[in-house]
């Protein structure tokens, strides 16, 4: 099985949160990695700065389009960013844990 990697920027830390707490119940992906950032960006012709929630989805590949459908159903910006990043190395122990983690009789 193959580790993969969804990134996406979110308005608030709330709005990830009820997203990454309903995936990771469903064994869908095995965490999310949440940190503050300031973007810089250009929307409706202006320059924007603003502060931002980056959101670092892990997961396996048989459940990559899961993840991307229900970020986008429950993604409050009208252009949300979902980006894959497929992982090429990683280590055994963690590879392992994220397997366990994303199985349905995961017990954590």
């Amino acid at each position: 099985m193959k580790p993969v990697i969804i990134i996406s920027t979110y308005p608030d830390k709330k709005s990830i949160l009820k997203i990454a707490k309903e995936l990771v119940k469903n064994n869908d992906i095995a965490c999310v990695n949440i940190s503050k950032i300031s973007s810089v960006y250009s929307w409706n012709k202006k320059i924007e700065n603003t502060s931002e929630y980056l959101a670092i989805f892990k997961t396996l590949t048989k459940n990559k389009k899961l993840v991307k459908k229900k970020i986008q159903e429950t993604h409050p910006y009208d252009v949300p960013e979902i980006a894959e990043v497929n992982i090429t190395s990683i280590n055994k122990s963690y590879l392992n844990w994220l397997i366990e983690s994303t199985t349905q009789d995961s017990t954590g």
